[in-house]
């Protein structure tokens, strides 16, 4: 679940920075050069070709205009660092989608690179997205190691203020018109229907959230034969105020849609796409036979995507491709209606922690052991169509539901028609996500705490008020109680609480906290078996679990947990 504070995954690479005004702003850039040190360190150490292999750089456009500590002047500060210190350097002339950075690492060879990016988050803040060679997002032990260099790194060296080494350094290379032609390219390689799209009158409009993806959400239409979305003109262009919207997250639903609904409403076009400001995420919304639009959400969005990538893929591949190769994934909070699809159609489903960085991870080692992976999601409306970029791709998602919805419309049908098609052929996922905010980590600790002790010592609850509990996956302990070494299958996390239970009814529940913002998150989807289709039962089943679950595991009054606001 998305909001307006939470830095989402940008922080999981470790460093967040926020500048609330002049006397903050030496100290943000000193703590910036800090990082930049220390990750040159950490790769100095790793990689004994790391100055002729190189290192990339991108950035968004937070703070272009009302700061001094812009996303770009930070970016020129980390280039200065590496460049001083006679490291290859592949520095974006301009700002670019966050997904252009793991893709430029993999396409020139590049040891790491990193994005300044904050994503969504409020415009006070900015990030330090880091990636590993193999155009992932780092993990353990890469993160932790970096913090130790990090730490170490106190004073800073000559050169390292020096932004003009950037213009001036025959070090410093300019990636971005090999790596847009390039990434536009192998989006072709999920283009199918070019020919349909090209005679389509289906109209799109665009948002871009006033950040860096209009120009290449534009290239994207094109490269797959559309004309370009209609854009939101007050939001077209990058502004760090985020001037038209009280929150730059898509995540947030029709409040902040406001303007480009009501264009796609004059314009007389059905679909709208939006990317948050740094176009990893997107949003799709949808108008309906009776004027009202339905906003899709990313579990949503995910069984659609599955849908349409598997069978894409059904249509095109050779006769002798073996269906046991192929793969999808997504994070363990997210929908599990890939796995319903996965056990009808016959291909591999695989859960990851949550976060992109595990998704990507094992992405790569699938593909390096010779596996296919079509499509991968986290609910938080991120998702990986293909895998040219091993991360989380608001451009490349807007293209592919642009196609989506053009074929569909060839056949008579909208998205929201086809997605009640899926539920209906591979079971009704109904899903809620939504969270508390405790500002006393005691009392979060004491909440997980009872319940790896409810019914005594190392006891957990057998039920949740009058819903019996079939398992328990305790992702902070490693315990799993569906495993016959009651050992959890995914990676134990003890820096953060997380606790799934699997319920008799279907419905898997789980109860975790932010590692960036003081809440307490809870996910919550029925999943039914095809044929029981009556949504409005499992839809009142699903709220009734999740009061049950509120009230007998969280206890909101007597913890002083405050609701989120509506």
């Amino acid at each position: 679940m998305g909001d307006c504070g939470a830095p989402g995954d940008v922080n999981s690479n470790v460093l967040m920075a926020r500048s609330t005004g002049d006397a903050q702003l030496d100290k943000a850039v000193w703590q910036w050069l800090s990082w930049d040190k220390g990750i040159y360190k950490y790769l100095k150490r790793n990689f004994s070709d790391f100055k002729q292999r190189g290192f990339v750089v991108g950035y968004d456009t937070r703070g272009q205009v009302t700061s001094n500590c812009s996303s770009k002047k930070l970016a020129k500060l980390t280039a200065a660092v590496l460049l001083a210190k006679d490291v290859l350097v592949y520095f974006f002339s301009t700002y670019v989608p966050t997904p252009f950075v793991p893709y430029a690492v993999q396409q020139l060879g590049a040891v790491a690179g990193v994005m300044i990016t904050a994503s969504h988050n409020r415009k006070e803040d900015n990030g330090y997205k880091v990636y590993w060679e193999n155009g992932a997002q780092i993990t353990s032990p890469h993160d932790k190691e970096i913090i130790k260099c990090i730490e170490e790194c106190v004073e800073p060296w000559n050169g390292s203020w020096n932004e003009s080494l950037v213009d001036t350094s025959p070090l410093r290379q300019d990636p971005l018109k090999k790596i847009c032609d390039s990434y536009m390219e192998d989006l072709t390689k999920i283009c199918y229907h070019r020919e349909l799209n090209m005679q389509s009158s289906l109209k799109f409009v665009h948002t871009s959230f006033h950040g860096v993806g209009h120009d290449y959400v534009q290239l994207a239409f094109r490269a797959f034969g559309f004309q370009p979305p209609i854009p939101v003109p007050e939001q077209k262009d990058p502004d760090p105020d985020f001037s038209t919207v009280k929150c730059p997250n898509p995540e947030e639903g029709e409040s902040v849609l406001e303007l480009s609904l009501r264009l796609a409403e004059k314009e007389s076009a059905k679909v709208v796409v939006a990317t948050d400001p740094d176009a990893d995420r997107l949003a799709v919304a949808e108008q309906q036979e009776n004027g009202c639009w339905k906003v899709f959400t990313g579990n949503e969005l995910a069984a659609l995507f599955g849908w349409w990538m598997f069978s894409c893929w059904k249509e095109n591949c050779p006769q002798d491709a073996d269906i046991r190769n192929v793969y999808m994934l997504a994070t363990t909070v997210s929908s599990k209606i890939l796995r319903a699809i996965a056990l009808k159609e016959g291909f591999h489903f695989e859960e990851t922690l949550p976060g992109f960085k595990w998704i990507g991870s094992r992405v790569k080692n699938l593909l390096d052991n010779g596996k296919e992976v079509l499509f991968a999601f986290e609910e938080s409306i991120g998702f990986m169509c293909g895998t040219s970029v091993l991360d989380k791709d608001g451009v490349s998602a807007a293209v592919v539901i642009a196609e989506m919805a053009t074929y569909l419309q060839s056949q008579g049908l909208t998205l929201a028609q086809k997605l009640v098609d899926i539920y209906e052929m591979y079971g009704y996922h109904i899903s809620k996500t939504s969270y508390f905010l405790c500002y006393e980590p005691p009392t979060i600790k004491r909440i997980f705490e009872r319940l790896r002790n409810f019914d005594g010592p190392q006891s957990y609850p057998k039920c949740c008020g009058a819903y019996n509990i079939l398992h328990v996956r305790d992702i902070t302990t490693g315990y799993d109680s569906s495993q016959l070494n009651k050992k959890s299958v995914l990676p134990v996390s003890k820096s953060s609480q997380m606790i799934t239970f699997t319920f008799q009814n279907g419905c898997v529940a789980t109860l975790r906290t932010s590692g960036t913002e003081p809440k307490i998150k809870y996910y919550a989807e029925m999943c039914a078996l095809p044929g029981h289709s009556d949504r409005s039962v499992l839809e009142e089943e699903l709220q009734k679990l999740i009061e049950a679950l509120i009230g007998n595991f969280l206890e909101p009054a007597k913890n002083g947990l405050t609701w989120r606001s509506a």
